[in-house]
């Protein structure tokens, strides 16, 4: 039996095809001028958002700056805020701003990491396929699909979570999670009212409820990045550690997390930085309180929540307060974010170099 022999492609042929296509002739005037003004108008559009961050600063600090020569490093140290008598100082809503995101940031890492590697190794896919094929259904056409359109919905469900207003995460606290936490809260001042964290009880809005709604606001940001760190760590070296004996969570904990931290923590930078300038939801929830207290359960204050509260009843001098603040806000804001997105490139770079 004879094979036929396949007709041999030669560079020149492979030229005149691509040239009866298209892809060979050289572009147009058109083209060019088209590409040249693609390029221009990226760069400019990557200017005006440089301009535009300068400008807000820019204006900021102006404003602010009558605050500043008056009050001085004083503002950043003091715990006074009397607009009666034009006393005017920060500390406790730097604390309270700190301490809430920081309480948030770590209960959102818990759980938002957690998530991503459901979502990243496929556990969900998984067991729906081995319920689909226990049920005898894996031969349909509808089943056999089933567990990606899932774990796709999965995804989708958690990312929308940030397209809540946070006015309704705020009532939400108001009505669900303050009212559900009583109890506890109650039952952990009377056992525990010794320690730090328990000394107050919670007679309403205050950190505890601020902090859990603010770490589930934080959940698509956390999910999201460090989903797309751990998928896009090379399959080789995952082959490697199987090779070698690892089990597949050995090769999780070991292998996959380890090689995607940069991209986990870049991902909680830029999420640090997001609870840092919420407003809304805290300003329902934390109690605006000018006090500086490690209790879980007594209200406080934070920058952003100052600065909504106190805007639309401020007058000339009171501005310019509230601009300081706000200059204060956004340089922790802007250094966080920046450091954030660093590592996350950082990460990205390293990623495609493994491969």
């Amino acid at each position: 039996m004879s094979l036929a022999a396949a007709p041999s492609v030669t560079p020149a042929s492979s030229v005149l095809a691509a040239e009866r296509v298209g892809l060979a002739r050289p572009p147009s005037r058109w083209q060019r001028l088209a590409d040249r003004a693609f390029r221009a108008l990226c760069k400019g559009f990557a200017w005006l958002a440089a301009l535009l961050v300068t400008y807000i600063v820019l204006e900021i600090t102006v404003k602010a700056t009558p605050a500043m020569g008056r009050f001085g490093l004083g503002f950043l140290t003091g715990t006074t805020w009397d607009p009666n008598q034009e006393a005017y100082s920060i500390l406790p809503e730097i604390w309270g701003t700190l301490y809430s995101s920081l309480l948030a940031l770590g209960l959102g890492t818990l759980f938002g990491v957690a998530v991503a590697l459901f979502l990243a190794e496929g556990f969900l896919g998984e067991a729906l396929s081995s319920v689909i094929k226990y049920l005898g259904w894996h031969n349909q056409p509808f089943w056999m699909r089933f567990p990606d359109r899932a774990e796709h919905l999965l995804r989708n469900l958690i990312e929308l979570l940030a397209a809540i207003p946070s006015v309704v995460y705020g009532l939400w606290g108001i009505f669900v999670v303050i009212p559900a936490l009583r109890a506890p809260a109650g039952f952990l001042y009377e056992q525990f009212g010794f320690l730090s964290f328990f000394s107050t009880p919670l007679s309403g809005p205050g950190m505890l409820p601020a902090v859990i709604v603010l770490s589930i606001m934080l959940l698509p940001t956390i999910t999201a990045l460090s989903r797309d760190a751990l998928v896009a760590v090379p399959s080789k070296l995952r082959m490697a550690a199987y090779g070698m004996g690892a089990t597949r969570w050995e090769t999780i904990l070991a292998v996959n997390v380890p090689t995607a931290s940069r991209g986990i923590f870049g991902a909680v930078v830029i999420a640090f930085g997001r609870a840092l300038g919420e407003t809304m939801a805290l300003a329902m929830l934390v109690g605006n309180a000018n006090r500086i207290s490690l209790s879980l359960f007594s209200p406080a204050n934070t920058l952003a929540a100052l600065l909504a509260n106190s805007f639309p009843e401020a007058g000339p001098k009171e501005v310019s307060v509230l601009m300081y603040a706000a200059l204060v806000l956004l340089g922790i804001t802007l250094l966080v974010n920046v450091f954030g997105a660093a590592l996350l490139m950082r990460a990205s770079r390293a990623s495609e170099g493994a491969r």
